[in-house]
């Protein structure tokens, strides 16, 4: 495994190597710097506290106490915000250079295992979660059973926040991702399909013309590259259709479907089941054709562990253009 050496500038090099002489790192521990990145990346103390499961009087004590060691005050805090005083702005790429080390310390004595172990986070939409996931961290599983692995569930801009802010290891989100700082691979393809009832009129064809849509409520989600698309398609047009609902979740409007509220667009994948079990009927629209398709995504510059290299491997079938863990270049986002 290859380790990159964090970029830290002419100033921040001379803070951390006059701090060190001093002999502060001699009390300093990895727990206050861990303290410190994450508040300064949620830019709060009480969802510092809410997310290491701790009081926000215990995280304002471990800051207290990092303020103490370096002699300076790190964080201002007025009106319920959180920002960086000077010496806060200049200690951060000091904290970070420390954790990576301290990562890939342990990740290195970890690779004198030969099977992955640790943790895999992955943060992507409800529905991949429940549609897409479940066959990649069964197979996964089966090969790989000392990694723990987590989903978080996200809509598609809040995790590429997660991925950006390292707070996850991956991303799966719809195409395109236009951002030079990430590396994507496909894992997924499906077609996006008219989806009923089976006590819809319309439960009894397999295709449909666009005019017949246009004579029933449509409900729709209310945003997303899906819903881009249909709108694309309609437009394409020069109709307008019926929407009689507009959802935040894929799952709730299949649901609704169901009930017979209306007819609505979803990935085949996420109703095949209902459809094979008689609960829904699918059906195509003459001259539309919507494609879903999902990739992995991750950063650039972040250094895989064997767990995390065998995930993208796995996740992606083996796919050719799987980069190799000292391939992964370090480069700031």
């Amino acid at each position: 495994m290859v380790y990159p050496e964090m970029q830290i500038d002419s100033s921040s090099r001379a803070f951390c190597l006059q701090y060190a002489h001093s002999g502060g790192l001699s009390t300093m521990d990895f727990e206050q710097l861990k303290t410190f990145q994450l508040v300064s990346r949620l830019k709060s103390f009480s969802r510092a506290a809410e997310k290491l499961g701790v009081t926000q009087p215990a995280i304002s004590a471990q800051v207290r106490s990092l303020e103490n060691e370096v002699g300076a005050r790190l964080f201002d805090r007025e009106g319920g915000r959180v920002t960086f005083t000077a010496a806060g702005r200049l200690f951060e790429p000091f904290a970070e250079h420390c954790l990576q080390c301290h990562s890939h310390i342990l990740a290195g004595v970890s690779e004198l295992y030969q099977s992955p172990r640790g943790e895999i986070s992955v943060s992507t939409s409800e529905a991949t979660s429940l549609y897409v996931l479940p066959t990649v961290f069964a197979q996964f599983k089966k090969l790989y059973s000392r990694v723990h692995l987590s989903i978080v569930r996200s809509e598609r801009s809040r995790t590429l926040e997660a991925v950006f802010s390292r707070e996850v290891d991956f991303g799966i989100v719809s195409l395109p991702v236009k951002d030079s700082r990430l590396l994507t691979h496909n894992i997924h393809k499906d077609e996006v399909v008219l989806v009923t009832s089976m006590s819809h009129p319309l439960a009894d064809r397999d295709t449909v013309k666009l005019d017949e849509i246009l004579q029933y409520p449509l409900l729709m989600m209310k945003h997303g590259r899906q819903r881009e698309k249909i709108n694309h398609f309609f437009h394409s047009r020069d109709v307008q259709p019926r929407v009689a609902m507009e959802l935040e979740s894929s799952e709730l409007l299949k649901r609704l479907i169901g009930a017979g509220i209306g007819m609505g667009f979803l990935p085949h994948t996420n109703v095949s089941a209902d459809e094979t079990a008689g609960l829904l009927k699918t059906m195509k629209v003459e001259g539309m054709r919507v494609q879903r398709e999902l990739s992995l995504v991750f950063r650039k510059d972040k250094t895989l562990t064997r767990a995390a290299h065998a995930f993208l491997e796995v996740a992606t079938n083996g796919a050719r253009s799987v980069p190799s863990v000292s391939k992964v270049k370090n480069k700031p986002a």
